[in-house]
């Protein structure tokens, strides 16, 4: 087993319904062969020896419609793997379409997590377009690398659809295609590691995108757990399912055609129709018998489920294939491996006429079964077929040429027997799980080796395994006195292990740095500037880009200038003070109009903004959802942080709102005039002593780097 030193591995995948046993595959458009994968790859690479632990981050799910399985915050999935279900957005199953809102919510409450397991991932690995845009905030937050694995890529996508005939707007409306090509871009850009499946993924796919960069990418195939597929035995006893299927057919003892896939317009089961519809010899030589997940009644099913289904159903009625054409409502995922000896004992074929195919996992299960294959020339079939001279390539558009390639799969025997020996020795070969995981482990290793030339994070972030956080103002509280700094960073350093340092400053980030280096003060975790309007992790300052977000809410910068800028009394900073989400000013108070007044003319025009005032000169018009105060409570909160062990230094008004609430506070002997205000609050300790020698006083009394005593 590994030891602690072993690799984390955090893999997201975020849509779909995600469990360790009984996987609903094909119970909709979500829950196909992405998420088998993902549950697999989490079980081999947690039973490497190399690997300390894996965990399958995903969404909880909390709605009567489906298993309360998927509402169990964690699930054991192997010894050192599990399922993670992290709770954003609301509590009912959404389609992937509509989670996008609220992927900023898995980024603020992922951490908590990481703080629960003590220590942030060695990578992350995105699945998907919702979860690489997740996953690429997350990495860069925890200071870690990316892999991102696309599974299906929206320029194709579109590209299909387009040729299919559907209109740009019908296209953006039901698939937010567009957010899914920028999310993967932005995936893209920020990935150490790009896993594809097939070549020809990586280079008419991937190679679409402006930010692919093919050093990044490498090719691995996809794994199968071969334990459960196996070629038909003589004497094999028929399996349950098998009753469900012959039950539809006048000549179950012909050739089967089947195909196994969810009811997606892009698995394209109306082309495989008309394909067996229109051609009459197909329809002599061979059933067709179609596995398209499961259901209960099509009426309650997603509109794109019920959609495909209906016109399944419309077009075994045009074509008269009643008696030839087996749909069968429902089948378990043990039910799988025996459709496959089934099919194979007819000396049948197995079909994938998907528009597209990335990974195409079904025809190595096809494979692994000794069933030979006929598959869409797009994606991974290309690759595999090539690779296990086990059947055709078609063509998923042409409904004719699909119908005389099936056919022709069909008409040798020898040739049939030829195919089914090459795939299943190949599959056993070349697809296995710890074959793929020795080859992504190994790319895993070759991207860290060489990231030290590159711009990537220079190392992990460490809140994720402390227990508490110092948040010191910097002018006049760490500043101010050279010894008492000193003495500050040597005991910090003393207790560094459980202790998060940041500080809080109105500085911008670049001077806040410099500034820190001159004092030679310890190095922070995360840095809070701007007055609290920003907020940057280190060692390689990464601003947090969930802060941005939530503080853009009715925030008008230039409406903020615009109504003050004739006022008297108030006088702009300098260019370099004013932020994004910050406006400076000088502030005479004998001149100016007070700070009620001010907020009173804001509001008049229904603007919002949060005054801070501070050193009796200084006014600082941040949004509402900013202040020092505010952000040293987000932080805390993402990164699981009780209040109770917070300490906020502070010496000025700006630092006002960072000493109220369940936080500690101590207030150095130099302060300014305006915190005296909060001396009857006990839990305030004001120091005698100042600078930094104020901030030791204040850790002294309350034990801070012990047992962090509490106030009475």
């Amino acid at each position: 087993m590994a030891e602690n030193g072993g690799l984390y591995i955090a893999l997201v995948s975020l849509h779909g319904l995600i469990r360790g046993t009984e996987l609903e595959l094909g119970r909709d458009a979500d829950t196909g062969g992405q998420i088998k994968y993902v549950v697999e790859l989490a079980r081999a690479l947690a039973d490497h020896p190399d690997v300390w632990r894996v965990d399958l981050l995903t969404r909880l799910i909390d709605d009567p419609k489906v298993s309360r399985d998927y509402a169990q915050p964690r699930e054991r999935i192997a010894e050192r793997a599990s399922i993670v279900r992290i709770p954003f957005g609301p509590r009912r199953y959404l389609r992937k379409e509509v989670l996008w809102p609220h992927l900023d919510e898995f980024i603020d409450m992922a951490p908590q997590y990481f703080h629960e397991v003590g220590r942030a991932p060695d990578l992350v690995h995105g699945h998907y377009a919702d979860a690489g845009r997740a996953g690429a905030r997350l990495a860069t937050l925890l200071g870690v690398p990316l892999a991102f694995t696309g599974h299906s890529l929206g320029r194709e996508k579109l590209r299909r659809l387009q040729e299919g005939g559907l209109d740009s707007e019908t296209i953006e409306s039901r698939y937010n295609i567009n957010q899914r090509v920028e999310a993967e871009e932005r995936a893209l850009s920020t990935a150490r590691l790009v896993i594809a499946s097939t070549q020809q993924e990586l280079e008419t796919q991937y190679a679409q995108y402006a930010n692919y960069r093919k050093r990044s990418v490498v090719v691995i195939p996809p794994g199968v757990d071969i334990t459960r597929f196996r070629r038909p035995k003589r004497g094999d006893p028929d399996p349950p399912i098998k009753e469900r299927v012959t039950r539809f057919l006048r000549e179950p003892d012909k050739p089967w055609i089947l195909a196994v896939q969810r009811p997606d317009e892009r698995k394209n089961i109306r082309t495989l129709i008309h394909a067996y519809g229109q051609n009459e010899q197909l329809q002599e030589k061979a059933n067709l018998v179609i596995v398209a997940g499961s259901r209960d009644d099509i009426h309650e099913m997603d509109k794109g489920a019920r959609r495909v289904l209906n016109r399944m159903l419309y077009l075994v009625d045009l074509y008269d294939l009643y008696g030839k054409v087996a749909y069968p409502k429902r089948h378990d995922p043990e039910d799988v491996p025996a459709l496959y000896r089934l099919a194979a004992r007819t000396r049948g074929i197995f079909v994938n006429p998907a528009l597209t195919e990335p990974f195409g996992l079904t025809l190595i299960e096809a494979a692994a079964s000794g069933l030979p294959v006929v598959a869409t020339q797009d994606g991974g079939p290309k690759d595999i077929v090539a690779r296990c001279k086990n059947g055709l390539l078609i063509d998923p558009t042409d409904a004719q040429s699909m119908g005389a390639v099936l056919l022709a799969a069909l008409s040798s025997k020898g040739r049939w027997r030829k195919w089914s020996q090459s795939g299943y020795r190949t599959a056993r070969r070349e697809y296995t799980w710890p074959a793929h995981v020795q080859r992504y482990l190994r790319a895993v290793r070759t991207t860290a080796k060489g990231a030290k030339d590159r711009k990537f994070p220079e190392a992990k972030i460490r809140l994720p395994s402390v227990d508490r956080m110092l948040v010191c103002d910097v002018d006049d509280t760490l500043t101010g006195d050279r010894a008492g700094l000193a003495a500050l960073a040597e005991q910090f350093q003393r207790n560094r292990a459980n202790t998060a340092f940041g500080v809080a400053t109105g500085r911008g980030m670049q001077s806040a740095i410099d500034v820190l280096k001159e004092w030679k003060a310890p190095q922070p975790d995360f840095l809070i500037t701007a007055v609290g309007s920003e907020i940057y992790y280190g060692p390689s300052w990464r601003a947090d880009e969930g802060w941005q977000l939530h503080l853009g809410y009715r925030w008008n910068a230039k409406a903020v200038r615009e109504l003050l800028q004739d006022v008297p009394g108030l006088v702009p900073q300098l260019e370099t003070e004013q932020r994004p989400h910050k406006v400076s000013y000088f502030i005479d108070p004998a001149k100016a109009p007070s700070l009620r007044q001010l907020q009173r003319r804001l509001r008049a025009h229904h603007v919002l903004a949060n005054l801070v005032f501070s050193r009796g000169q200084f006014l600082d018009l941040l949004p509402v959802r900013a202040s020092k105060g505010l952000a040293m409570r987000y932080i805390a909160y993402k990164w699981g942080i009780p209040m109770e062990r917070v300490l906020a230094a502070a010496d000025s008004g700006n630092d006002a709102d960072c000493l109220t609430g369940m936080s500690l506070g101590v207030v150095v002997g130099n302060h300014s005039a305006e915190l005296d205000k909060y001396r009857d609050r006990k839990r305030v300790y004001f120091a005698q002593a100042c600078h930094a020698w104020g901030v030791l006083e204040g850790i002294e009394h309350y034990d801070f780097f012990g047992d962090v005593r509490q106030p009475e």
